[in-house]
């Protein structure tokens, strides 16, 4: 009895033994998770912080793509643009010197002539006989004089008669001379060198003074007459110079001002300019010419587009590009303009050369935001 109640307590007691010794394990095993548990949560914060703040980084940086060009000085010029009608200085209308009856013409369209050249005949029968008529008193009254002439020298005769045969001579040559001009006059002729450009009479026509005849350009002296708006009266002078562009040539000529009226037209309130133009056998009387008259230059002058200059809060703004560090920002830059031509802006404060104007992209940057060009 006492061998078994002691074969019994034995295992018992082992077993206990066994039981509180993996109860401590376990406990220590916890601990022990417990503790790397607390590592890795503080590791992991810190991992978190460092990707929190690299985060924030990438977001302070990220820039905005945009266009940019370097500003530089330029001619920039000022001026007034305009149509007219190209003129030939010497473009006229012949018509006869006396009426008749036209005999003969002796040129024809496109023909070259010279001054004084011979276009026209009117009829001068009558005028001829006439010549004929006189010529022939006039070699009696040439007789006369000298017969009377002499005896007066030898204080033969009167006073009387030698005057008499001097005067009706003189008359004669006069009539004479007289009817020589009124044959010239029966002549129509060209005033100047040039081309027929119009012939307006044929043969047996009737032709009056102050009816044209004859068209006779010479277009090697040519010119542009324009109006020009009296808000320019002040500005525009002779001298200024001047591009012309004849569209329908695809032409473009430089010139100056040759001529710049005094007068205001009451109707269209603006003021005659002529031109000169060169010399050229593709221009032509009549044709339409686009006028540049340019009254101020500028040959250093700072410009931007126009459509890249904002109104901001009433001031004109400008975005460039400028380094700060390592990176590009954006600088709001509020500028003076002085006028606008072609698209373009002429500034005259708040930028200068070299500036690296924004150009695309412009719209919604905020003074000091991060860009990339």
């Amino acid at each position: 009895m006492k061998l078994n109640l002691y074969t019994t307590f034995i295992p018992a007691i082992l077993l206990s033994a066994l039981i509180i010794s993996c109860s401590q394990d376990k406990t220590a095993k916890l601990e022990e998770l417990k503790s790397k548990r607390a590592d890795l949560e503080k590791e992991i914060s810190s991992l978190e912080k460092e990707l929190k703040v690299s985060d924030t980084s990438k977001a302070v940086v990220k820039s905005k793509e945009v266009g940019a060009i370097e500003l530089a000085p330029r001619v920039f010029e000022y001026y007034v643009q305009t149509q007219g009608l190209i003129q030939a200085e010497n473009n006229i209308l012949v018509s006869a010197k006396s009426a008749g009856v036209v005999t003969q013409v002796y040129a024809r369209e496109g023909d070259a002539v010279n001054k004084g050249q011979v276009l026209a005949q009117i009829d001068n029968s009558l005028l001829l006989s006439s010549i004929e008529e006189v010529k022939g008193a006039l070699e009696l009254a040439k007789t006369v004089y000298e017969r009377q002439k002499n005896l007066w020298e030898q204080k033969i005769g009167s006073e009387v008669q030698y005057l008499q045969a001097k005067n009706n001579k003189e008359s004669l040559e006069n009539r004479l001379a007289t009817l020589r001009e009124q044959i010239e006059m029966t002549k129509i002729k060209s005033p100047i060198v040039g081309t027929i450009d119009a012939v307006n009479v044929k043969v047996g026509e009737n032709v009056a003074p102050g009816i044209p005849a004859f068209r006779v350009i010479n277009s090697s002296e040519l010119k542009v007459a324009l109006k020009v708006s009296e808000a320019y009266v002040n500005t525009i002078n002779k001298g200024d110079k001047v591009t012309v562009t004849i569209t329908d040539l695809g032409k473009t000529f430089e010139s100056t001002i040759s001529f710049v009226g005094k007068n205001i037209d009451p109707l269209s309130r603006s003021f005659p300019v002529e031109v000169k133009l060169p010399s050229a056998a593709q221009l032509r009387p009549n044709m339409t010419a686009v006028i540049r008259v340019i009254y101020q230059t500028f040959p250093s002058a700072l410009c931007v587009p126009i459509n890249i200059v904002q109104d901001i809060n009433g001031e004109k703004v400008v975005y460039v590009a400028e380094q700060k560090d390592n990176q590009l920002v954006a600088r709001r830059k509020v500028v003076k303009i002085d006028g606008v031509y072609d698209n373009l802006a002429h500034i005259l404060s708040g930028l200068q050369a070299g500036d690296k104007i924004i150009t695309v992209g412009y719209q919604g940057l905020n003074d000091g935001q991060f860009i990339k060009i």
